[in-house]
């Protein structure tokens, strides 16, 4: 395994886990969110993980263990791991309460004044809990984003943009409670930069268990996983946050947008 290829994969793993800080700085220093700019960039990222999932991760997952297995075998591991990715990330996702899922949409406009200790505590541990399923939610897309620039550094590059837009607003989302807490940007904003720290760290603990046994088989199925995580994150995530952010026509422009570019960039730089 090239030591500059992996040395790639965890920079643009770390770029994509640390935007969450872009987000902050967003909920921080502007008086109101940018709801179009969300709804399309949300849209986007969603076009840009689903095509990518479908047209190039979800058929090499495949061509990887039919190579060692065969076509028949090779297709259903791969059917079984994609559709085991997305069970997956949906047991992770129904576990979490809607009030600190950090995928439901909120403006910071519609935060409340509020005068008591009470309510200033109840803010804090709504923050902090925030912070918390991010870091639970970001932890298996590190490990894809590594996966996917170990591959190709282009299709990583890819991938990394579209998670990095993803989380945007869950930086806005860990932010802001924590800091109409506290009154303490800085510590609203360390808190949520913090947050996003858990994608290199899933990148960093798949390399040390997974990824020293990589051979075709496992790095099919972890791309058949892959690919069902990033297809769930899209329908069940993005999309549906897209649209209450801004005009409904506007996540379905930024999707159609992000599967254009992706698919030019398909077969202009990795194919």
């Amino acid at each position: 395994m090239d030591a500059t290829n992996v040395l790639v994969a965890f920079a643009l793993t770390a770029i994509a886990g640390l935007s969450t800080g872009i987000g902050s700085l967003m909920a921080l220093l502007a008086k109101r969110t940018s709801k179009r700019f969300l709804s399309v960039a949300l849209g986007f990222s969603a076009g840009v993980m689903i095509y990518v999932s479908m047209i190039e991760i979800f058929p090499e997952a495949r061509m990887s263990i039919a190579h060692e297995l065969g076509e028949y075998a090779g297709t259903w591991i791969t059917i079984a791991s994609f559709f085991a990715g997305m069970i997956l990330i949906a047991l992770i996702d129904k576990h979490v309460p809607d009030v600190e899922n950090p995928h439901e949409p909120r403006q910071l406009e519609t935060i409340p004044d509020f005068h008591t200790i009470s309510e200033s505590k109840r803010l804090m541990k709504t923050g902090l809990l925030t912070v918390f399923v991010i870091m639970l939610h970001n932890f298996p897309e590190g490990m894809a984003t590594f996966a996917a620039a170990l591959k190709s550094p282009q299709l990583g590059v890819a991938i990394a943009v579209a998670i990095a837009i993803h989380n945007i607003p869950e930086g806005i989302a860990a932010s802001f409670p924590i800091y109409y807490a506290t009154d303490n940007k800085k510590k609203a904003f360390g808190l949520s930069f913090l947050s996003g720290l858990s994608e290199p760290l899933g990148a960093l603990i798949g390399y040390i268990i997974l990824f020293r046994y990589m051979n075709d088989i496992v790095f099919g199925i972890l791309f058949g996983l892959i690919a069902g995580i990033m297809v769930f994150i899209s329908l069940d995530e993005l999309l549906p946050t897209a649209r209450e952010y801004g005009e409904p026509h506007l996540s379905i422009y930024g999707m159609i947008g992000g599967m254009m570019l992706m698919a030019v960039s398909l077969v202009l730089f990795i194919s």
